[in-house]
C-alpha cells in the first residue's frame, strides 16, 4: 500500500504544477497545503474558469499560499516567466483521450512531446532542482498515438538529466494505471448506463490496473522526496477484471459485448519485459533505472532494491494482487461523484 511520507522536506519551497486544475493537480495541491506551513503552490494551466472554481474550494488561509498562472506548456516564454522562484515542478499537463489523439495527432505531439521539452528547457534555464513528470501505463509498449507521445515524453525527461549537464536540475517520471472515478473513466460511465439495464463491455477477458487518486498523489510526492534523477517510478497496485466491476456496480444489469476499441489493449502493461532488465523492485513500488546512465543513480546500495527476475513483466493480467468485490465496492463508495454517492447509499456503503 502506498503511504504518503512526511512533507517536511517541502517547507519553504515553491512548487509549480502544470495542468494543476485536473483531478490529480487538485489532490496534490490540497495535500501539499495541508501537509506544510510555508510551501507555495503555483497552478499553471489554460482555463481561467477552472482556476477560479479551484480557488473557491480552498480556505482563505490556504489561498495565501496558492498562485494561479494562465499559460500553456506549448509556450516556452510563458513557462519561464511562471518559474520565477520555483524550486520544483510536477508536470501533469497532457492531452489524454485516445480517440481524439488518433484524429488530432499533431495536437497531441505539440502538447505531450514538444510541451515536455519546453518544461525541460524552462526548468534547466530557471535552475529548478526537482521535476517529476506524470506518465501512463499506455506509454509501455504503446499501440495508440497517445501512448506513443507519452513514451516519447518519458524518454525526454529521463534524458533531461544528462541534458542539464552541470546544472542542478534533476528529472524523474511517475507511471501508473487507471485512476478510480477520474473524469472520463469507466465507473461514472457504468453508473449512468445502469439505468438502461445494459452495460456495454469491450471484452469479458479485459483487466486493468486500479489506483485511487490519493495513492497516485502519494506516489508523486514520495518520488519528489526520494528522486535522484532518471528513474521511472511504478506503484505496486491491484488489478481488476471488467466483469467483476460490472457485477459489483450493477448485478441486476445485463452486459453487451461491443468489442475492443481501436487503440485499446486487452491488458495493460506498466513494465515490459525489455525494461525489466533495468528494473528494481521494492515493497510498494518498482523503479526502472535509465538504460544509458551518465549520472549516478545507485538504488541497489542506497535503498536495497532487488533486481527483477529474467523474463519478468508487470501487467494487469499477471498481477499477484486482485481487487475483491468488497474492495471494489468500498473504493466506489468513497468517490466524490453524484452517481457514486447515490450508489453507495443504495448499497449501504460508508453508512
Amino acid at each position: 500500500m502506498l503511504i504518503l511520507s512526511s512533507l517536511s522536506h517541502l517547507e519553504n519551497t515553491r512548487i509549480l504544477i502544470t495542468g494543476g486544475t485536473g483531478s490529480l493537480g487538485k489532490k496534490l495541491t490540497r495535500l501539499i497545503l495541508e501537509g506544510t506551513q510555508t510551501t507555495t503552490v503555483v497552478i499553471y494551466s489554460r482555463d481561467e474558469f477552472k482556476q477560479y472554481e479551484m480557488e473557491q474550494t480552498f480556505s482563505p488561509e490556504h489561498r495565501k499560499r496558492l498562485r494561479f498562472f494562465l499559460g500553456d506548456v506549448r509556450d516556452l516564454a510563458r513557462l519561464k516567466r511562471a518559474l520565477a522562484g520555483v524550486n520544483a515542478i510536477i508536470h501533469a499537463s497532457a492531452l489524454k483521450q485516445v480517440p481524439a489523439a488518433e484524429y488530432n495527432p499533431f495536437e497531441f505531439v505539440k502538447t505531450n512531446v514538444m510541451g515536455a521539452q519546453n518544461v525541460i528547457d524552462a526548468a534547466i534555464d530557471s535552475d529548478v532542482t526537482h521535476v517529476v513528470a506524470l506518465s501512463t501505463d499506455k506509454a509501455a509498449n504503446p499501440i495508440n498515438l497517445y501512448g506513443a507521445t507519452k513514451l516519447c515524453s518519458d524518454k525526454l525527461f529521463v534524458a533531461g538529466n544528462s541534458y542539464s549537464a552541470g546544472r542542478p536540475t534533476r528529472f524523474s517520471v511517475v507511471r501508473y494505471g487507471n485512476v478510480v472515478g477520474s473524469r472520463g473513466s469507466v465507473i461514472p460511465f457504468f453508473l449512468k448506463k445502469r439505468k438502461e439495464g445494459i452495460l456495454p463491455i469491450t471484452d469479458e477477458r479485459m483487466t486493468r490496473f486500479w489506483i485511487t487518486l490519493e495513492q497516485g498523489a502519494s506516489l508523486v510526492l514520495n518520488a519528489l522526496r526520494e528522486m535522484k534523477g532518471g528513474e521511472i517510478w511504478i506503484p505496486r497496485i491491484p488489478s481488476m477484471r471488467i466483469t467483476d466491476l460490472t457485477r459489483v456496480l450493477a448485478p441486476e444489469c445485463k452486459t453487451k459485448i461491443v468489442g475492443i476499441r481501436p487503440g485499446e489493449k486487452l491488458h495493460e502493461v506498466m513494465i515490459p519485459v525489455d525494461d525489466a532488465r533495468q528494473t528494481l523492485q521494492f515493497d510498494d513500488h518498482f523503479i526502472i533505472t535509465p538504460a544509458m546512465s551518465y549520472w549516478k543513480t545507485d538504488w541497489h546500495a542506497e535503498k536495497n532494491g532487488a533486481a527483477c527476475p529474467d523474463g519478468f513483466y508487470y501487467g494487469s493480467d499477471n498481477n499477484t494482487e486482485w481487487l475483491s468485490d468488497d474492495q471494489l465496492a468500498q473504493m466506489i463508495g468513497t468517490l466524490d461523484l453524484p452517481e457514486a454517492r447515490i450508489w453507495a447509499e443504495e448499497h449501504g456503503i460508508g453508512s
